[in-house]
Parts: C-alpha cells; sequence; structure tokens
C-alpha cells in the first residue's frame, strides 16, 4: 500500500509517516536505512548533529528509487545558528548526503539563550530561496517562537517536529499548529523506553483491530494529524510500524490513548524554553 501524503503549506506533498534515523550509524546505519527504504519508507528523517547523513546518503545511493520518489529532512544544529555557519551548515548537509537538494531543513532547537533562533529561520528561507532546501521548518519550538519568526520576516514554517507521544500528546500545541497551517510531525512517537504502547488500554485497542500496539500508537498519531517518525534496525518491525493505514480508531480509542498524557510526561528535560541543543 503506497504512503498517503500530506499537502505542506509550501506547496510540496510530505508522506504521511516517515522513518527516524537516530541513533542509526556505519554501516548498521546504512543497512537499516537501507532496509527501511526497500519496506517502502519514502520520508526519511536524519540531523545533522545525528552524525549519520553520510550513512542515510550511502543507503539512498544504494536504493535504486529514483530521488524524486524520496523526502529527505535533516536539521541545522544550535552552534551554527548565525547566518554565515548556518548557510554553511545547510551546504554540509547536502555534501554528506551526497544530494543536490534536501525536501525539508528544520531548525533542530530554538536555543532561546542563544538567541539567534531568528537568524537561523533567515538562513534557512535563503538557502530555499537558493533552490537548497524545497520546504523549512522547525523543531521544538512553541508558539511564542513561531511568532517571532512571523514577526521577523513574515513567514511561518511548514513544519515543526516536536516530541508527541501518548505520556506527552502536546494537545493545546497540536490544535495551535493545525490552527496556524503547519504541520506536526511527532518524534519519538512511541515513547521509545517509556513505552506507552505497553499500556493495557493500548494492548485491548490493539486486540480489537487485530494488530500490535505500536501500531495503534502510530495510527493515534496519525488521526490526531500528526507526522510520526519511528524508528526501528528490524526490518519486521519497519514493515509493521509503516503498514498503519488499513484500520482507523474510533474517537473513543484515539480519546482513551491520549488520555494516558502525564504532567511530566517528557522522556528528558527537552523544555524548548531553556533546553540548548549544540
Amino acid at each position: 500500500m503506497a504512503t498517503p501524503t500530506i499537502r505542506l503549506s509550501s506547496g510540496f506533498d510530505i508522506p504521511a509517516i516517515g522513518f527516524g534515523t537516530y541513533p542509526l550509524r556505519g554501516e548498521d546505519g546504512v543497512s537499516a536505512v537501507r532496509s527501511a527504504i526497500d519496506v517502502g519508507y519514502r520520508l526519511i528523517d536524519t540531523a545533522f548533529n545525528y552524525d549519520n547523513e553520510a550513512a542515510v546518503g550511502q543507503a539512498i545511493a544504494a536504493s535504486g528509487i529514483p530521488r524524486e520518489e524520496l523526502f529527505i529532512t535533516s536539521k541545522l544544529p544550535g552552534r551554527f545558528h548565525e547566518r554565515p555557519h548556518a548557510d554553511d551548515a545547510v551546504r554540509e548537509s547536502l555534501w554528506r548526503l551526497g544530494l543536490d537538494y534536501l525536501d525539508l531543513y528544520l531548525i533542530h532547537w530554538p536555543n532561546p539563550i542563544q538567541g539567534h533562533y531568528v537568524e537561523a529561520w533567515q538562513a534557512l528561507i535563503d538557502a530555499r530561496d537558493a533552490g537548497l532546501v524545497r520546504s523549512i521548518g522547525v523543531s521544538n519550538f512553541t508558539v511564542k517562537h513561531l511568532r517571532d519568526l512571523e514577526a521577523a520576516t513574515g513567514e511561518l514554517p511548514a513544519v515543526n517536529q516536536v516530541e508527541l507521544h501518548p505520556y506527552f500528546p502536546q494537545i493545546e500545541l497540536v490544535e495551535q499548529l493545525h490552527q496556524m497551517g503547519i504541520q506536526p510531525e511527532s518524534w519519538s512517537p512511541l515513547g521509545k523506553a517509556a513505552r506507552p504502547h505497553a499500556e493495557s488500554v493500548v494492548g485491548k485497542i490493539a486486540a480489537t483491530h487485530a494488530v500490535t500496539p505500536a501500531q495503534v500508537v502510530l495510527r493515534w498519531q496519525i488521526q490526531r494529524g500528526s507526522i510520526p517518525i519511528p524508528k526501528s534496525a528490524d526490518p519486521v518491525r519497519q514493515a509493521q510500524n509503516l503498514d498503519v493505514f488499513g484500520f482507523e480508531l474510533s474517537e473513543d480509542e484515539v480519546s482513551a490513548i491520549t488520555a494516558l498524557g502525564r504532567p511530566a510526561g517528557r522522556l528528558f528535560d527537552g523544555d524548548p524554553d531553556i533546553h540548548e541543543e549544540m
């Protein structure tokens, strides 16, 4: 089954589910990404700071899939937010990946203590206008950070990739992003070691639909209007994670999973108002 796509505010289509590559590196990383492409993933998510852009690029080159059928995302690290450094980082990501353009480039974290995220955003606008990037966005930005970008440049991101899983459902932020015309993406969509998919309510829903608990959580992500980016090096699990378009959760099932949210549901102390990622 072909993965559905979503039209971004930039006018480009993005697959409704993607493959996360952190922390896949080296030959094992090449094999995992190649396997993901083979089972059908077309959105591949990497970052400068994952130190695996070269491995992702090798997998892309070896896949035999035409470039225009793939949607490749990378991200700008905090230490390169200032304009000259940001310009160089975009080109370095392209060189590492062996690509002529990126489908999406994100500011990885706002790093508000540094306070250069507006400058970084202008650099991404320049990269897009130069044809190096087709769509531009951010990751881990609050509404306040987003409004700062809009006030300075008149432009909002096409995507905001944030931590989003059943223990941290980001209800208000997701609603606000949709109202602003910004597509949410979910990193750690299955909650990593916290394992919200092991909750009994998720297991019961999975049994009802004859699918895995992980598939239920990923389907919950999609029905809430976010693009999940799960990671697995196991080809069987990769295929299962991708196979989430043949069933649909009821409104009550979506609500039951959302109700698993916790006040301290973050996976680590990654508050975008104070976290600094360099």
